[in-house]
């Protein structure tokens, strides 16, 4: 019955998508300043009517507003061990006009959720919009965005279901942030929060240092700044330079409880154990495949795991890990053997003593490990400094060894490679 039923959804959902004959009714309506024609992008000039943009400035127009359109729904991943898991999720429909947001956000699910990266400064318009649960079509779960551990000027946008909106299958509703503080953060629905984050609307969001922008030969206290030179964050010394960057979401499932939600059955909460660790999304060795995976058939083609785990570097460069966990059920240690971890931020806050005078900055709270720790709703930010590391191959995985593993493929789970070149 279960494999009848998600063909049939299927079948209702090609002809929806292929066919094109049932309008969508839902009422799209995206907020974005600057933006002229409702795909989410703000639009520099003015449009001619054919859509193109022409030679005359938009005066609306703010480079400071940046946009964004999430959808939020259902779909499937592929596992490592090459099975494909029901998820809840949420897709970018950014760039997709109004009028086809609901066609082309149903079954776009990805895990990780699209990643969001700003600067320091931002003004930030982020809109859902939930497009229903395509093989789900008995649900009627609202949804969220709850950006974890981000200063909310007001609660209405903060995505807690008791404090804030909820956004019903059909709505949409714009966030608006002011982005004050740098850091690594993450996002998550918080509606039904424990079954909706097990089931995968997880995402990496962090936020660039308005340092990265000082004009060339700028003294921070003895490190002189550069054009190109980018920071962990507004350390007043470049002590958090780093060359390359990369977002790790650790994050598992319980395929139970993933098939019970799929299939109409009592959800297991009370018994819920993670069967499947993951990097960003996968597990080994998916984690090292380079750009998207390949989409399940149950997918229809729709790219749900666009974020490599692969980390690569010329020896002498530093990495920035920015490591976040949202997971539901349990602490995960992950660890780089042959290769210090420099840890300088934690939960979006530079690890840093309060300055003596105001202008000088204060002690380092940084330290050096192999490995560290995380809860679900944790973040930190580590650099790994490959200047007197050999060029060769590295692992960063998990200690807890039962979850080196895809289910019952014993040789796989939370784990990825480091390539120094």
């Amino acid at each position: 019955m279960k494999q009848l039923s998600r063909y049939a959804a299927l079948l209702a959902m090609a002809f929806l998508l292929l066919g094109g004959s049932v309008p969508a009714m839902a009422q799209i309506l995206v907020q974005c300043p600057g933006d002229l024609n409702g795909d989410s992008i703000p639009d520099p000039f003015l449009l001619l009517p054919n859509g193109k943009p022409s030679n005359k400035p938009n005066p609306e127009y703010d480079p400071g507003v940046k946009c964004m359109h999430l959808s939020a729904g259902d779909g499937y991943i592929s596992m490592a061990d090459g099975r494909s898991m029901y998820m809840f999720g949420f897709g970018d429909v950014t760039g997709i006009p109004e009028d086809r947001v609901m066609e082309e956000g149903m079954m776009s699910a990805a895990f990780p959720a699209p990643t969001i990266v700003l600067d320091e400064g931002d003004r930030f318009y982020l809109n859902l919009t939930n497009v229903g649960m395509m093989m789900r079509p008995d649900l009627f779960d609202p949804h969220t965005v709850h950006w974890h551990g981000f200063p909310q000027a007001s609660s209405v946008f903060d995505g807690v279901p008791d404090a804030s909106i909820s956004i019903n299958m059909g709505a949409t509703l714009t966030y608006f942030y002011h982005v004050v503080e740098p850091g690594t953060y993450m996002y998550h629905c918080h509606v039904e929060a424990t079954e909706h984050m097990q089931m995968g609307m997880l995402g990496n969001l962090y936020v660039r240092p308005a340092q990265n922008r000082l004009p060339a030969g700028q003294d921070l206290n003895g490190f002189i700044h550069q054009a190109g030179y980018t920071y962990a964050y507004n350390d007043g010394d470049g002590s958090t330079y780093y060359d390359v960057e990369y977002p790790i979401q650790i994050g598992s499932f319980d395929s139970a409880f993933h098939d019970a939600s799929e299939s109409v059955n009592p959800l297991p909460f009370a018994l819920m154990r993670d069967d499947y660790p993951m990097l960003n999304g996968r597990g080994y060795p998916d984690t090292i495949v380079p750009g998207s995976l390949t989409p399940p058939m149950e997918n229809m083609g729709r790219v749900s795991q666009p974020v490599s785990s692969l980390i690569e570097a010329s020896q002498g460069q530093k990495i920035l890990l920015r490591v976040s966990n949202l997971n539901v059920t349990r602490f995960y240690t992950l660890a780089s053997l042959g290769i210090p971890m420099k840890v300088v931020g934690y939960n979006a806050r530079l690890l840093r003593g309060p300055s003596p005078d105001g202008i000088t900055p204060g002690k380092d709270l940084y330290y050096t490990t192999h490995s560290v720790t995380l809860g679900g709703g944790e973040a930190l930010d580590v650099i790994l400094d490959t200047a007197d590391v050999d060029p060769g191959t590295y692992f960063l995985y998990t200690t807890n060894l039962n979850y080196l593993s895809n289910d019952d493929d014993p040789f796989g789970g939370m784990m990825t490679e480091i390539r120094i070149q």
